[in-house]
C-alpha cells in the first residue's frame, strides 16, 4: 500500500470512528431486518436458497429485499427484489410482462421453499401470509468473477407458472373486488 492509499484508508477509519459517536441519523438502508430465503430460476438453473433482507415501504404492501447469496457479513449484494401488492400489479402489468418478469409470491411459499428466519414461528406466519398477497419481480446483477457487468437478468421463483389471458383477468377482477371491499 502506498503513502496515499494508507492515509485516504486511516481517514476513512477515522471517519467511521469519528461518526460512530454521533447520534445516529436515520438513512434509507434502516429496517431491511426481515430475514426470508428462497431458492430462485436463475438463467434456467435453480440456485440458492438466495438470503432477502427486506423492509416494508408501505402498507399496500410495496416490500424491497436486498438479496445476498449468503449470510456472510461481507457478502455481495447481487439481487434486489421489488414484492408488491397484487392489487397494485394485476391492474397495472400487462399479461406479456407479469408472465415474463413477475411471480406470484401465493404459489411460491405454497412450495414450502420459502423461510422466514429470525422470528417466532406465529410472526413467521403473518410474514408469509402477507406476502402471499404479492407478486415479486427480481433484478438479478451479473458478475465476471468480482466485477458486476452491468447485465441485468430476471431470475423467476421456483414454480413460476405463467397465466393464460382468461387466468390473468380473473385474478384482476379478484383482486379489484377485494380491494374495494
Amino acid at each position: 500500500m502506498n503513502y496515499r492509499q494508507v492515509l485516504l484508508t486511516g481517514s476513512l477509519l477515522l471517519a467511521a470512528t469519528s461518526l460512530g459517536q454521533q447520534p445516529k441519523v436515520p438513512s434509507p438502508a434502516d429496517g431491511y431486518n426481515v430475514h426470508v430465503s428462497a431458492p430462485h430460476v436463475v438463467n434456467g438453473k435453480v440456485m440458492g436458497p438466495f438470503h432477502h433482507y427486506c423492509k416494508v415501504l408501505s402498507p399496500d404492501p410495496v416490500i424491497v429485499c436486498l438479496i445476498y447469496d449468503s449470510t456472510d457479513a461481507n457478502a455481495n449484494l447481487t439481487q434486489v427484489e421489488y414484492i408488491i401488492a397484487k392489487k397494485l400489479t394485476r391492474p397495472g402489468v400487462s399479461l406479456q410482462n407479469w408472465n415474463t418478469y413477475w411471480h406470484d409470491h401465493q404459489q411460491e411459499i405454497a412450495t414450502g421453499r420459502v423461510q422466514v428466519h429470525d422470528l417466532p414461528p406465529d410472526k413467521a406466519k403473518e410474514v408469509a401470509d402477507l406476502v402471499a398477497t404479492t407478486d415479486g419481480i427480481i433484478f438479478s446483477f451479473d458478475f465476471d468473477g468480482v466485477l458486476p457487468t452491468g447485465h441485468v437478468t430476471h431470475p423467476q421463483s421456483v414454480g413460476h407458472k405463467p397465466m393464460t389471458a382468461t387466468e390473468y383477468e380473473k385474478s384482476r377482477k379478484e383482486v379489484t373486488a377485494r380491494a374495494a371491499k
